[in-house]
């Protein structure tokens, strides 16, 4: 029986642009729910409507179950050795939060530093960047709450577990970084908002400070900022040996500037090694006393490693790398040695360099899967973190000059994870592009069956083989998981990011529909049995799909999307999506997002899938009006009798820091919706 939803009311706004009158008729939904009494009423009876739809759903307590067995194990994150003391973070079973832990000698005694479990009462803050000084006395960390964006740093004694009276505020997008003697931390921050826009005003004029410990904030000193460029990132990080800050400056893509600060001196003096002309990426990663090691995608599109001589007035890169066949992911300098993670087809592969960029050797992975290293230049003992599908994070301590590994921490789920194949299938997309993607099900699934294909394509982000309890609840209940690595991603370098962004952009929605279409004329999915999902960049991808292929899906699952592609830049950090969007006030871009922005392209008339839009309160990344208008208007669009629900979460965010019962619960919900709709019969163990 097709829903009564919520009645929403409509505005007479519209605007203008470039020869269209774009009408807006609920940009009151813009306003932020925690302050605006109608629109947060309005949600609720949205919520209240989902509420009775999903825990009808038979599937609903089945996944709530199974989501919450696959959780319940202990999970510890890649140690990062300070002095004789090993810190890292570890998920506990069903707590809400991880906590933080250290270990004085690698096999020494666990000892909990913090917990955030105890910080509020619905368990929705928890612990956010974090960094050790180097000699392991203090932690500076900091406190997400309630998901939202903004942090604040506080500092801990570790060997009182004392917290210390430094407090810095309004830091966001940034990360934490020690001086070498332990005097205090570099940090980025933005100024003070005014009262009551924190939430969903534009940033600008983001900044690096040094905070000495024992001083206050209103003392920090000021590093380096761009008043005349003020919608850069800026990111900094203190080489292994105190002596440089690397900072990092981007629009707020992978395209950067690169300065350094040399610390041994007393003014501080920001010295550019890579202007600001953001042609191609520049990613320091160490150094080797005067010699700074970078990866760049200048004239490498899949990118190399140089290096620059810091002693020349005027620095220029000297290839030790060249651009290999495969993606250059990351790299790091580790026991005297270069290590290096390529992606093939979106798997990764370690190799190990001499310092002269000269081969030195593959370090072999347990299989098909995701992996990165941690060390120091000074040290030969490094961890080594590996993921798949079917394997959940596992930590070997590693020495580099043997290249022998040994299991520091190897979880056990419960679960037999033999069970669950992984495999990688090519297709070809609308214009003939290979595109991969991954097929995970239980082995003994084999015939057609219900499928979830999850998707992003966006920021040169990739897409590489992870655990993930939430999405593993699906397979194990007999459907099949299907990861596509659309164009957009970074699985191929810049040229593929290139390909799915801009005018490019309609290439990430073609290689997504293409994906369901191989999964179903192969017989991986059921005829009628795709449902898609995807998050922020990837909510845009599902909207934007299901407006121009409703006919492929039995259900769409966007989560906390971009929907007005129209103005996202007018809210938070939306002006650095100008970059993979394009400007919305740039005439030939508005006309590209007008013909994908899932707002403006409801195709009234056609028969949709049922839709479950997902998004929170406090997202102040997406602001939760894109998917309030979004499912506005699909509620009142002539699309099908198939439900439209809208579910909102509270007290939480863009989905960094959200409790794990909240994970639980919303995975639940999804999935019974997703199973509902393409027939997926739970109940197996």
């Amino acid at each position: 029986m097709p829903l009564t939803y919520p009645q929403t009311r409509r505005v007479d706004v519209s605007e203008s642009r470039f020869g269209h009158e774009i009408a807006d008729p609920y940009r009151w939904l813009e306003s932020d729910p925690r302050r605006d009494g109608e629109v947060a009423g309005w949600a609720q009876e949205q919520n209240a409507m989902a509420r009775r739809y999903l825990d009808a759903l038979p599937a609903q307590a089945a996944f709530r179950r199974q989501i919450t067995e696959l959780f319940d194990y202990e999970q510890a994150g890649v140690p990062l050795k300070r002095g004789s003391c090993y810190f890292y973070t570890m998920r506990q079973g069903l707590k809400k939060q991880a906590t933080l832990h250290v270990r004085d000698g690698v096999d020494g005694p666990d000892r909990l530093l913090l917990d955030p479990n105890d910080w509020s009462e619905d368990g929705a803050d928890a612990i956010a960047e974090w960094d050790a000084s180097h000699d392991g006395a203090h932690i500076a960390y900091g406190v997400q709450r309630g998901g939202i964006d903004w942090r604040e740093i506080r500092v801990l004694d570790v060997v009182t577990g004392e917290t210390l009276d430094d407090e810095v505020n309004w830091v966001r997008f940034g990360n934490i970084a020690w001086a070498k003697d332990g005097s205090g931390f570099f940090y980025s921050r933005y100024p003070e908002p005014e009262l009551g826009t924190q939430s969903q005003a534009n940033v600008a004029n983001h900044a690096i400070y040094f905070h000495r410990l024992g001083t206050a904030q209103a003392d920090d000193r000021l590093v380096h900022a761009t008043p005349d460029i003020p919608h850069l990132l800026h990111l900094a990080g203190v080489t292994e040996d105190g002596r440089y800050l690397i900072i990092h400056s981007t629009p707020g893509s992978s395209m950067t500037m690169l300065s350094v600060v040399d610390l041994t001196t007393a003014g501080w003096a920001v010295r550019p090694v890579i202007g600001a002309d953001f042609s191609a990426e520049w990613s320091a990663f160490g150094n080797d006393g005067t010699t700074l090691f970078v990866a760049t995608s200048e004239g490498a599109p899949r990118r190399r490693l140089v290096t620059f001589d810091l002693t020349q007035a005027a620095p220029q890169p000297r290839e030790i790398v060249g651009e290999d066949e495969a993606t250059l992911e990351h790299a790091w300098l580790i026991g005297g040695r270069l290590i290096i993670s390529y992606l093939v087809d979106a798997r990764t592969k370690l190799q190990q360099h001499k310092l002269d960029g000269t081969p030195d050797g593959t370090i072999e992975l347990p299989g098909i899967g995701s992996a990165g290293i941690r060390g120091t230049m000074a040290d030969d003992e490094a961890f080594l973190a590996y993921t798949s599908f079917n394997a959940p994070l596992t930590i070997f301590r590693y020495e580099v000059s043997t290249r022998k590994r040994s299991v520091w921490s190897q979880p056990s789920t419960g679960f037999d994870l033999g069970e669950i194949a992984v495999e990688q299938h090519f297709y070809a997309s609308k214009d003939g592009t290979k595109v991969p993607v991954f097929v995970i099900r239980r082995k003994g699934v084999q015939a057609p069956a219900p499928t979830l294909l999850y998707g992003y394509g966006g920021y040169g982000i990739s897409l590489t083989p992870y655990y993930a309890a939430t999405q593993l609840a699906w397979v194990v209940q007999g459907g099949t998981l299907a990861i596509a690595n659309i164009r957009g991603g970074g699985e191929y370098g810049r040229a593929w990011h290139d390909a799915g962004r801009l005018a490019n952009k309609q290439n990430s929605y073609d290689d997504f529909i293409a994906a369901a279409e191989f999964l179903r004329d192969h017989g991986i999915a059921s005829p009628d049995g795709i449902a898609i999902q995807g998050e922020s960049n990837g909510g845009l991808l599902v909207g934007t799909v299901t407006n121009q292929r409703p006919d492929l899906f039995a259900a769409a699952l966007p989560g906390v999307g971009v929907m007005d592609l129209l103005r996202f830049h007018h809210f938070t950090g939306g002006s650095f999506w100008t970059y993979d969007y394009g400007n919305p006030e740039d005439e030939a871009a508005f006309e590209n997002l007008l013909r994908l922005s899932p707002c403006h392209n409801i195709a009234a008339g056609k028969p949709y899938p049922a839709i479950l839009v997902t998004t929170a309160d406090a997202d102040d990344r997406v602001v939760p009006g894109h998917s309030f208008k979004y499912a506005a208007a699909i509620q009142a669009a002539q699309i099908g009798s198939k439900p439209r629900l809208l579910r909102v979460e509270t007290r939480a965010g863009h989905g960094a820091g959200k409790p794990l019962d909240k994970v639980i619960a919303e995975a639940a919900d999804m999935w019974a919706f997703a199973a509902h709709c393409t027939g997926l019969e739970t109940g197996r163990a």
